[in-house]
């Protein structure tokens, strides 16, 4: 079912644009595709750097040279271009700065968009700006001194009830669970002992042997696959020591991650099809070119709910982990939000895991593709769908 409203006015668009991104964006320029008069879904790039070091996106500096805005300003709209079906864009410029007089900040960002979108043959349906101190559009010459009320940018009540409840800003979920130390204490205890039986260290078999949780949770192992559809409905957070030990210790085995990256983007039958060609690699036979090209964003688009579920149980298992075993469910927390088109939240758990571990690979990829503005290529996609 497909739920279209209407947007009477600029003020009223603006209150639809956090429902189409999911959350409402801050220092941000939001880029709203269209097929006629339908939006195709909203696409955000920072408008100023969140963060220094290694996870820092590309932004558009307040006194940035004039090359580098056009540059920026081409990126974003050569993104508007890969949806085959948009032919037209609204532009929001959300900034703390205010409006002074009539003058809008980022004018200049503003403008350079304009330029490119009509270079690619792309039509202009507004250019607007949501200032500290008010809103107004870029377009518009006869705007107000100080632009509108921000009062005026509720929203209807059809798009205030699509927006998730208690959605925040694009950083929103960047910090993991917090976890009662003694719950953290109890899952490292079984996960040492799962860990150790696993491993084929005697004297943890013996102690295995002595306590049959061991045993009945090691079982699960024998079906990889069953195991993670299992956690996709599985509340972690309130799972029994061994069974959270049991899922940190699969996402935190880069093997075992990589087929739930695959599986929860994908099927149960994508698991089985990665868990055999993660085996066949082991043994000395190439990696299927397919399977890894799904963790570049090449392929059919994911099921949200089910890479909405898998970063939910990722978040819990990094949370319960520590160290090297951190950062690994990191990264995959890292791709399965850059997976849903929150780069910034994707950026925020690969740096933490990088700085964990200088060499946390899945996490490393995550920040270049940050960093280079590349989206998983179903993004567009589902915009078009």
């Amino acid at each position: 079912m497909t739920t279209i409203i209407k947007a009477a006015d600029a003020a009223q668009f603006l209150g639809l644009v956090p429902h189409l991104l999911g959350f409402r964006a801050t220092r941000s320029i939001v880029l709203v595709p269209f097929a006629g008069s339908r939006s195709l879904g909203a696409m955000r790039i920072d408008l100023e750097p969140q963060q220094s070091g290694p996870g820092s996106a590309p932004a558009v500096l307040v006194e940035a040279p004039s090359d580098t805005i056009d540059r920026i300003a081409a990126t974003a709209i050569g993104m508007v271009c890969r949806i085959a079906e948009a032919d037209a864009v609204a532009i929001v410029v959300y900034t703390d700065e205010p409006i002074t007089g009539g003058d809008l900040p980022r004018e200049q960002i503003a403008r350079a968009l304009a330029r490119r979108a009509d270079a690619c043959g792309i039509e202009l349906r507004d250019a607007l700006c949501v200032a500290g101190n008010g809103w107004a559009s870029f377009l518009d010459p006869e705007r107000p001194d100080g632009g509108h009320p921000l009062h005026l940018l509720r929203g209807d009540e059809a798009a205030a009830r699509l927006l998730p409840l208690g959605a925040g800003d694009q950083h929103t979920g960047a910090e993991l669970p917090a976890v009662d130390p003694t719950r953290r204490a109890d899952v490292a205890q079984a996960l040492e002992a799962l860990t150790a039986a696993v491993d084929g260290a005697p004297s943890a078999l013996v102690d295995a042997h002595l306590d049959p949780r061991a045993l009945q949770t090691l079982a699960r192992l024998d079906d990889v696959p069953e195991l993670l559809e299992d956690l996709l409905v599985q509340d972690v957070a309130s799972a029994s020591p061994f069974d959270a030990a049991l899922a940190v210790l699969c996402l935190s085995r880069p093997s075992l991650r990589d087929v739930a990256l695959l599986q929860w983007s994908g099927s149960m039958r994508d698991g089985d099809a990665a868990l055999d060609a993660q085996l066949r690699w082991e043994g000395g036979a190439p990696y299927p070119e397919e399977v890894g090209a799904r963790l570049w964003g090449d392929g059919s688009c994911p099921d949200p709910d089910r890479l909405a579920r898998g970063l939910v149980v990722a978040r819990e298992c990094a949370a319960l982990a520590s160290g090297a075993r951190r950062a690994t469910v990191l990264g995959l927390c890292a791709w399965l939000a850059w997976a849903q088109g929150r780069s910034t939240v994707a950026s925020a758990y690969a740096t933490q895991a990088c700085e964990i571990d200088a060499e946390a690979g899945l996490a490393e990829i995550v920040l270049a593709f940050v960093n280079t503005t590349h989206l998983p290529d179903w993004a567009f996609h589902r915009a078009a769908a």
